[in-house]
């Protein structure tokens, strides 16, 4: 087994994250320095819980895949995977689980809460294991620069959870935008304003003034892992809500904002952004106790990109709307045919719009304009089979953290904005600061709870 010494000073991390943000693309790693012997990809499972039940079921329909372990660290999660899969071994804690099976596995899923993805993604990178992690990559900027440039030098295959990306409509969208279907790109607007989605994954806090007992069921302190350690109490963390705390998820920009970037940031090809501002929900922004635990449930987020080819100036406004945002009606009114898309893009060109709707099949605009355009076509795939076929030795993956990495760092200094709302942080890329808002550099990395520092945390 080959462990991979990434454990950096924090001058020496700068300098080689710096190199490797500035080489964007990433120096691109579309094969794995691990030679596979044979067609069987050895695979753990770590979170086998909700969306981590669903990704097992995903790695488990492959033909080439044998999931050899799996680990949770809820008893009652583990037990119904434990059932559908009788041989694998079981863990509760994912350090054992690495330290146990050692050149048993030859890759991993890391399907948990995001403050915890960063410590499993890197140990697994370290050890030489191929990774599919569920979006975003990680908690904190820090973290994404990080675990990006570890995988690029492990040369080991890597996925990110965003499963769109490889189906039809994602596909389409970044060739029409790459093929310049509505020229050259002037502004883009992102959504995501699913309903119920706000009261599904946000609260509005603050914390209840004392917990409860944890149940039997639950390693709460496993659970808690690098955040601080907070008093149990029933429904607001595990399983679902998590998300609406700053100290366990990233917000809704954080979770959707990966997949709705995605076509856009590709077809683009976009890189690290200048600068970004945020607008919040006024009744979080006016209470103290909400705005050091909970996420708002309504933001307005604006990045400036530097152009590209595809792009009408030397600049790029992006712009996501969530909960209580909306784009502005005048591009809403640009799709007349139905309901605007509650999660999607719209990008606006020189010769026209194109709508991107989340899971569903991009439109061009006006319709009658393009009735006669010819759409690309592309084959429906796998996001996570096609992650196997990659460490098998085939193509690589769509969503290689050398491609999502500095994608997810860019969203992520929108949660950087969030919590300095109304604030311009200008973002200079190499050296991971913000040169004219010194405060908001505290929000690119957090401080690990005792026990769980890694790789300089």
């Amino acid at each position: 087994m080959k462990e991979y010494p990434f454990v950096l000073s924090r001058r020496k991390f700068i300098q080689n994250a710096s190199m490797a943000a500035i080489a964007a693309p990433f120096i691109i790693g579309c094969s794995s320095k691990t030679s596979k012997p044979s067609n069987r990809l050895n695979h753990a499972c770590i979170g086998v819980g909700g969306m981590g039940w669903a990704d097992l079921q995903k790695f488990k329909e492959h033909p080439n895949v044998q999931i050899v372990a799996i680990c949770d660290v809820d008893a009652d999660y583990l037990k119904k995977a434990s059932e559908a899969l009788p041989d694998a071994r079981t863990y509760t804690d994912w350090r054992e689980l690495l330290k146990k099976e050692g050149d048993r596995i030859d890759s991993v899923n890391v399907t948990v809460p995001d403050h915890n993805h960063f410590p499993i993604a890197y140990q697994s990178i370290r050890k030489g294991k191929h990774v599919y992690c569920q979006k975003p990559m990680c908690h904190d900027v820090t973290e994404v620069r990080l675990l990006t440039e570890a995988a690029v030098k492990a040369g080991v295959i890597t996925q990110l959870g965003t499963q769109l990306a490889s189906r039809q409509g994602d596909r389409i969208a970044v060739q029409l935008i790459k093929n310049g279907a509505i020229g050259k790109v002037k502004h883009a607007y992102l959504c995501s304003n699913r309903p119920g989605a706000v009261e599904n994954y946000r609260l509005k806090g603050p914390r209840p003034p004392q917990g409860e007992e944890v149940p039997a069921n639950l390693n709460w302190d496993l659970w808690t892992g690098t955040a601080p350690m907070r008093p149990y109490a029933p429904e607001i963390y595990h399983p679902m809500k998590w998300r609406a705390w700053q100290d366990f998820g990233t917000g809704w920009s954080g979770d959707i904002g990966c997949h709705i970037f995605d076509a856009v940031w590709k077809g683009l090809g976009l890189k690290p952004p200048n600068s970004v501002i945020a607008e919040v929900q006024k009744s979080w922004q006016e209470s103290p106790e909400r705005r050091s635990d909970n996420w708002p449930q309504g933001d307005h987020i604006t990045w400036m990109f530097s152009g590209t080819e595809l792009t009408d100036s030397n600049v790029l406004p992006l712009e996501w709307f969530d909960g209580e945002f909306y784009p502005p009606q005048d591009v809403m009114n640009l799709y007349q045919d139905d309901e605007y898309p509650a999660e999607s893009a719209m990008l606006t060109g020189t010769e026209g719009a194109l709508l991107i709707p989340h899971g569903g099949t991009p439109v061009l605009l006006p319709a009658e304009k393009f009735k006669d355009y010819r759409v690309p076509e592309f084959e429906a795939g796998n996001h996570y089979h096609n992650f196997v076929v990659a460490c098998l030795g085939g193509p690589k993956t769509e969503s290689h953290f050398a491609q999502t990495g500095p994608m997810t760092e860019a969203i992520l200094l929108g949660t950087v904005a969030i919590r300095m709302p109304d604030q311009l942080l200008e973002w200079d890329t190499i050296n991971m600061k913000f040169p004219n808002n010194p405060d908001s550099e505290k929000y690119l990395r957090r401080t690990y709870r005792k026990g769980w520092a890694t790789a300089g945390f």
